[in-house]
């Protein structure tokens, strides 16, 4: 497989994808990232886990739509380029 523009494409939608998916309850809570961990106090810096946190909740709320697009485009691509 040749290392092209559309593999670096295709894997970072793979990446997008695959933090879209994490579900709160059933797996980030387990490994103790939950809703309820990385609360920091008012002034204080938010940590790395918080930031993560913050990250994986943005993805999942903005990317929704544009990730179903974008996934249905490749699907299309890989169709009809092989």
């Amino acid at each position: 497989m040749a290392f092209t523009l559309y593999s670096l494409i295709q894997t970072a939608i793979l990446c997008t994808n695959a933090v879209a998916v994490l579900h709160e309850e059933r797996f980030l809570s387990k490994i103790g990232w939950g809703v309820d961990q990385g609360v920091g106090g008012f002034g204080d810096d938010p940590g790395i886990k918080a930031q993560i946190l913050h990250l994986i909740r943005s993805v999942r709320t903005v990317m929704r739509v544009p990730l179903i697009v974008v996934n249905s485009v490749c699907i299309v691509l890989l169709l009809l380029f092989g």
